[in-house]
This record gives structure tokens, C-alpha cells and sequence, in this order.
């Protein structure tokens, strides 16, 4: 099993970065060509999300981002610091803010239905240490080059 970790500040221009970087190893890891724009798209929605969260609650610790190839199974897991439902400074809701923003709650909601459009096999989990976006995608073997 292999593994790549990144982390990044909260700055949008760094989505750029991890989705370039999701891209380079899923193709590594024996995603399908046709698949990778849609991996690259769902990691930029999580990533935008996440640094949103983190903006938003006053977080300066940085976004995790770990892949994954597995046997037949390419994963992504994006993380954020900002605590589950019924914790001190937490997310309400499914969406992720606090305070009563509908906006902002309606573009956390929409970015959740766009990765799950794009992502067959996706998980939202949180917890008092924060939210775990993990997305998978099959892989199929690399063939060696002549």
C-alpha cells in the first residue's frame, strides 16, 4: 500500500496544487484516464470546502490530504479541523458553517452533491477533531512499458 500525505495553509490557490497532485498519483495508481478529471474535480470541491471551513471558523492549522493506492483501490481522503455536531465551535447542520449563513450552508451542501455526482463510492464523516471527506475509485493494473 502506498501512500502520499499532503497538507496545505487554508489559501485557495493551493486547491490548484492538490489537484494536480491527485491527479499525478491516481494516474500512477492505475485510475483510468477517463476518470481523471473527475478525480481532479472532486478533489478541488473537497479541498475548496475544507479551506472554506477552516476560513470561515478562524482555523490557521492546514488541510490534510492523504492518497492511497490500495489493492484495486485508489483512495483520497480530505480532512479539516473543525469539530463535528454538539462540539464547542462546531459545524451545524450537514453543511459545515455556523452562525445561520444560508449561503454559505447552500454552497457547502452543493459542493457535497457535486463530489457525490462525481464519486461513486464517497464518505462524509465527522468528529470533535474534524471532517473527513474519503472518496475511492478503482484501479486497474499498470502494465510495464516494452
Amino acid at each position: 500500500m502506498a501512500t502520499v500525505e499532503l497538507r496545505f495553509s487554508a489559501q485557495p490557490e493551493h486547491v490548484r496544487t492538490a489537484r494536480l497532485v491527485a491527479a499525478a498519483v491516481a494516474r500512477r495508481a492505475g485510475v483510468d484516464e477517463a476518470v481523471l478529471d473527475e478525480v481532479r474535480l472532486a478533489v478541488g470541491e473537497a479541498c475548496s470546502r475544507a479551506v472554506g471551513l477552516h476560513r470561515g471558523h478562524g482555523i490557521t492549522a492546514p488541510i490534510k490530504v492523504v492518497l492511497t493506492e490500495e489493492d484495486k483501490t485508489f483512495s483520497i481522503e480530505v480532512g479539516d479541523e473543525v469539530p463535528g455536531p454538539g462540539t464547542e465551535g462546531s459545524r451545524s447542520g450537514s453543511g459545515g458553517r455556523v452562525g445561520g449563513d444560508e449561503e454559505a450552508e447552500g454552497e457547502d451542501e452543493m459542493g457535497l452533491a457535486v463530489i457525490s455526482g462525481l464519486v461513486d463510492d464517497m464518505e462524509v464523516s465527522t468528529s470533535d477533531e474534524g471532517g473527513v471527506i474519503r472518496m475511492s475509485w478503482p484501479t486497474a493494473p499498470v502494465s510495464a512499458l516494452p
